[in-house]
């Protein structure tokens, strides 16, 4: 099963200076696109220390000159890996439009403040079933877990305010390489890939003193 990509050539003089900016123009773009569903969705792929990979779909929040962030149970299997290992990558496939954003950096959590003031932003059954699941461990049955979400939601009911699980908030990934992956006929694709360089909290070039360098991969 093969499809021809017939897209415009991604040259490098085009890009805008730093990745997260380039990010944000192919973002709107996915957003605004009519067969693209969830745009934020992405592929993390996590590893322990001795190398076993994990990979599972996940929404982005947020994104800016820091990184990355999403939210997770602690205790959940990427959390756990995270928690041990802080390289992470991030793949946002964006099949309809032949691109593909691929990120590599180090995952940190995010502060309670920060998590906090997510949280009460989610709907009230979200802010349940963070409490009812203890994502990733081993339950009986659906039953169970439907149970759980019960009693928690007589404890909480709405429009009352349920606390923040201490095991449950956020990771920011800091970038340290952030590929655009654009398809083309013939298998001959465009991969153009930022990489950091220097030291830095995130940001433009320059920023904290890092910068960015851009490099062409072959298909």
């Amino acid at each position: 099963m093969r499809e021809q990509y017939r897209t415009k050539e991604l040259d490098a003089a085009g890009l805008a200076p730093d990745p997260i900016r380039q990010f944000a123009s192919w973002f709107e773009e996915a957003a605004a696109s009519p067969v693209i569903h969830e745009p934020n969705a992405m592929v993390v792929s996590t590893a322990t220390p001795d190398g076993r990979p994990s990979s599972r779909t996940v929404l982005l929040k947020h994104y800016d000159g820091a990184g990355f962030v999403f939210f997770t149970n602690y205790g959940s299997r990427k959390g756990t890996e995270l928690a041990a290992n802080p390289y992470v990558s991030l793949l946002f496939p964006w099949h309809p439009l032949a691109r593909q954003v691929i990120v590599t950096g180090r995952a940190a959590r995010t502060s309670r403040e920060e998590t906090a003031a997510y949280f009460r932003t989610r709907p009230h059954g979200s802010q349940l079933g963070a409490w009812a699941s203890e994502q990733s461990s081993v339950i009986a049955s659906r039953q169970e877990l439907l149970a759980r979400y019960e009693e928690l939601a007589a404890r909480h009911p709405e429009p009352g305010q349920v606390p923040v699980p201490p095991r449950w908030g956020g990771f920011r990934v800091v970038p340290e390489t952030v590929e655009f992956w654009q398809g083309h006929e013939n298998r001959l694709h465009d991969r153009l890939r930022y990489v950091r360089e220097g030291e830095g909290g995130g940001g433009g070039a320059g920023e904290g003193g890092a910068g960015w360098r851009v490099e062409r991969l072959a298909p």
